[in-house]
């Protein structure tokens, strides 16, 4: 047995709550993990593990060798980060995560930018519109849009993102007014799909907010898709603000209804707290922060 593999498995069981979403973030499968585990108790010859088919829960001598565990690992992982430079100047591999649009309008033209001043560091950048669990998917940062939850991550707040009502001048033009809310129940929708219902959008009416019911043409899961349909005429649609910005900027389309959309989104950065930090990570976070603040400013 080799014990410090079999130490190492046994507290990412315990961090991510169960065998496989251990497996899944040390990328080894899930025989050998529980195996591992197996063979340290039959080591110790005690029990660190209730295992139930729903859940993994701590023996109390577990929780004390657990407790012990993590902080060796955490010492010897800061030992050998020492060793190899991390914590003296940028280098090693930075993974990132973000969501699809926003990381790909914004975050990815900063990062090449990051790259070329920093040669020593590489970024794996991982797009995806789900909230991942930083330490189960060993992600160093990642870009959060919403409200965040109370934890023990650390929290940068780069700007906000607002949801903007817009339709094409030609459409516009000759049909119903559209200076409330309420208005739209005459006019044809496109719904993007990821950000609001195909049957009712809501608003800020005054210091509450109303739903109103609207009539969608069309549904579309992609952001692009719906500017397109909105720039061709077919009728009015919402969208983040970075995603209509290019059609608003090019005179495609037109902001409607501003004094009625609802509180903007912040965007943060959020990464792990830990007692000392490693230089890429620090580096990564002077140059892309001032950079993304004064990109993420809605000004058509």
């Amino acid at each position: 047995m080799d014990r410090l593999e079999a130490m190492s498995a046994f507290v990412a069981v315990v961090e991510a709550g169960g065998f496989s979403a251990a497996a899944r973030h040390l990328r080894t499968p899930l025989a050998t993990v529980s195996r591992r585990v197996s063979e340290l108790e039959g080591h110790l010859r005690v029990q660190l593990l209730v295992r139930t088919t729903r859940s993994v829960t701590l023996t109390e001598t577990g929780q004390r060798y657990f407790e012990t565990a993590r902080r060796l690992l955490e010492e010897l992982g800061e030992a050998e980060r020492l060793v190899t430079g991390e914590y003296t100047s940028p280098r090693g591999t930075l993974s990132v995560a973000a969501p699809v649009s926003l990381g790909r309008i914004y975050l990815a033209p900063i990062i090449t930018e990051f790259l070329q001043a920093y040669p020593e560091v590489d970024v794996a950048l991982q797009l995806g519109d789900e909230v991942i669990n930083l330490a189960d998917e060993g992600i160093d940062i990642a870009l959060r849009v919403g409200d965040l939850p109370d934890s023990g991550l650390k929290a940068i707040q780069l700007g906000e993102i607002r949801r903007v009502v817009c339709a094409s001048a030609a459409y516009l033009k000759g049909v119903h007014p559209v200076s409330s809310p309420d208005d739209l129940r005459h006019h044809a929708c496109i719904t993007f799909t990821a950000l609001e219902s195909a049957h009712e959008w809501s608003f800020r009416v005054g210091k509450s907010v109303k739903r109103i019911p609207v009539h969608s043409r069309l549904s579309a899961s992609a952001a692009d898709a719906a500017a397109d349909a909105a720039a061709a005429g077919l009728g009015v649609t919402r969208l983040l603000c970075y995603q209509a910005l290019p059609a608003i900027r090019a005179k495609k389309l037109k902001l409607i209804l501003r004094d009625f959309e609802p509180s903007p989104t912040p965007v943060s950065f959020v990464y792990r707290a830990g007692r000392s930090m490693p230089q890429k990570l620090r580096a990564f976070i002077d140059f892309v922060t001032p950079r993304m603040k004064s990109r993420l400013v809605f000004d058509p």
